[in-house]
C-alpha cells in the first residue's frame, strides 16, 4: 500500500495560491494506491505584512513554521514562492510542484502523471 500526501497552497480552499506566504491554508489530499481517500483543510502560517514587504533573510526562518503544518507530506503544490521558501520546503523533504489554477483539476492532472512543474515560478530577488 502506498500513501501519499499532497498539500495544496490556498486562500479560497478550490485555487492554488500564487504567493505562499501570504496563504494562511493548506488543502491536504492524502491519496492511497494512486487514489483519493480524504481532503482537509488546515491552518497555515503566514506573512502578516503588507504584499511589498522584502524577502530578505529577516524572515527565513519563519518559513520553517510554514512548513510545520503538513510535516506528513510528501508534495506541495503552489503557483508561486520566493528562493527562500523554496529551498526550505526542499530541505523539509518535499518535492515542489509549482503550478496554478484551481486545486481540483491540478489534483486530476496529478493523478494522470500530467502535472508540470514550472520553475519560472519561483521568485527571486
Amino acid at each position: 500500500m502506498t500513501e501519499t500526501k499532497i498539500a495544496f497552497v490556498t486562500e479560497d480552499e478550490k485555487t492554488i495560491s500564487s504567493h505562499f506566504g501570504m496563504a494562511a491554508l493548506y488543502r491536504v489530499a492524502q491519496l492511497r494506491d494512486g487514489k483519493l481517500v480524504s481532503v482537509e483543510t488546515r491552518a497555515k502560517p503566514h506573512h502578516e505584512t503588507h504584499p511589498d514587504h522584502a524577502h530578505g533573510a529577516e524572515h527565513g526562518d519563519r518559513h520553517a513554521d510554514m512548513f510545520a503544518p503538513i510535516g506528513d507530506c510528501q508534495l506541495l503544490v503552489v503557483g508561486g514562492m520566493g528562493s527562500p521558501a523554496h529551498d526550505k520546503a526542499l530541505s523539509a523533504g518535499l518535492k515542489v510542484i509549482l503550478a496554478g489554477g484551481e486545486i481540483q483539476p491540478a489534483l486530476e492532472a496529478y493523478l494522470a502523471g500530467n502535472l508540470v512543474s514550472d520553475e519560472r515560478r519561483v521568485h527571486t530577488r
